[in-house]
């Protein structure tokens, strides 16, 4: 098969033979290095950054979020349209097997009061160096070969070719099996650039364009632009809290939570929850919004009777503070999207308070996403994950075509699918 890469590797090269080759340190790489070695493969574990698990790292630094406790079906659910194929890996490792998988490694788990589980800890290292240490010094099988600084250039007939830079020769790696983890295409800095999706193209693959998800919105203004400098100015950087969103998109849908304003929009989990409906619809349609509910544990009725009380000489903004605790961003948000219209109007006021209209321009772009969608779609892939144009090789992780909202969830079906991946090669070896 001719060289899927840009330019011909140079004429000197260095070859490895190896019996399993992994491509990519994340999550779903080192789940299936685990498995493979502890059955006595000899496992050879490639990474482009000069240490595994970056973005593993990065993702605990407000605390790890391992898994949800979410009991199955509903957890499957989350998955949305890959509920089936993701809860087929999930049978083999769902979240409370996650749970015990950390605790094997000594690191003690809590579920907290949203159902997200975390380590007692709260920290992603302590798991990441007990997890490498068992890779490189197992009680039983083979140690794990770390190949650090090998960034993936495609194929050179039936080898991996990796780029080693520092004047090094190219490496062509001839494997056994190969398994591809690399991610989709968030967090480039990190590891995770999507400049893989070429190479498969090219070998007939069928891929899904890879797009941001759980990702922030910027939004329009009310004068047609973004938020005003005024509004940017004093409330860029702060959290709604407490409230609620409804979007349409997909169907009637509604959650409660928090979120972040930006100098450009929103982000933040509540959106996050949203972002997959909204993402589409806007490109389905050129157009997308959500409603804010600034009071979600008042009923319009409620919020109507306090907005008609007399408010004497009383500002709007003191009355609303006095009668509803509006204040701060929430009254900021109210201001900048209510015109003179509303606030004439009582009874276009409460409403605005209990669904005022947040319109969307595009999501941020997918280098700034938490995660992405797209990838590797199924039908390319066998139930084993095995591509079925590239016999021998298989993927997993974020690079196949699944997404879920954050909570554990994405986690979780990374490590379940470098699993299902292991077991594929197991079976075939």
């Amino acid at each position: 098969m001719p060289l899927s890469i840009a330019s011909s590797p140079p004429a000197t090269t260095d070859v490895l033979e190896v019996d399993v080759a992994i491509v990519g340190g994340g999550p779903a790489g080192l789940m299936a290095a685990d498995l493979l070695a502890h059955a006595g493969r000899s496992v050879h574990l490639f990474d482009a950054m000069p240490s595994v698990g970056r973005k593993f790292l990065l993702a605990g630094r407000g605390g790890l979020n391992l898994t949800h406790s979410e009991p199955r079906p509903a957890f499957d659910g989350r998955y949305a349209q890959a509920s089936a194929w993701v809860g087929g890996w999930l049978d083999a490792l769902d979240g409370e097997a996650v749970r015990a998988w950390a605790h094997a490694l000594g690191v003690d788990t809590f579920v907290g009061t949203s159902g997200r589980v975390f380590p007692t800890e709260m920290k992603a290292a302590p798991l990441l160096r007990a997890w490498l240490q068992r890779l490189r010094h197992p009680q039983a099988g083979v140690p794990v070969r770390f190949h650090m600084r090998h960034r993936w250039q495609g194929w050179d007939g039936d080898g991996l070719v990796f780029a080693r830079g520092d004047g090094q020769a190219d490496l062509v790696v001839k494997a056994r099996a190969t398994m591809l983890a690399l991610g989709g295409g968030s967090w480039p800095r990190l590891g995770s650039d999507g400049c893989w999706t070429p190479w498969l193209a090219a070998r007939g693959v069928d891929i899904a364009p890879l797009q941001a998800a759980n990702c922030g919105f910027d939004v329009w203004g009310r004068d047609g632009e973004g938020w005003s400098t005024h509004f940017c100015s004093r409330f860029a950087g702060e959290p709604l809290k407490s409230v609620a969103i409804r979007w349409a998109a997909s169907g009637e849908q509604a959650r409660k939570g928090e979120f972040v304003v930006t100098e450009t929009g929103v982000e933040g989990s509540l959106i996050y929850s949203a972002a997959a409906s909204l993402r589409d619809e806007l490109v389905r349609s050129g157009r997308a919004s959500f409603a804010l509910d600034l009071l979600p544990d008042r009923t319009l009725a409620q919020v109507l009777s306090e907005v008609t009380r007399p408010r004497g000489s009383r500002s709007w903004s003191s009355h609303l503070k006095g009668r509803l605790g509006l204040q701060g961003v929430k009254m900021g948000v109210i201001h900048e999207l209510c015109g003179p219209d509303v606030w004439a109007d009582p009874e276009a006021l409460a409403r605005s308070i209990k669904g005022l209209e947040v319109r969307l321009k595009a999501p941020r772009p997918m280098a700034e996403a938490i995660s992405t969608a797209g990838g590797v779609m199924q039908r390319s892939l066998d139930p084993d994950l095995m591509l079925r144009q590239c016999p021998g090789v298989f993927c997993a992780g974020e690079m196949l075509d699944w997404e879920a909202p954050t909570g554990g969830y994405l986690l979780t079906a990374c490590l379940a699918s470098g699993k299902r991946a292991a077991e594929g090669i197991l079976g075939r070896m």
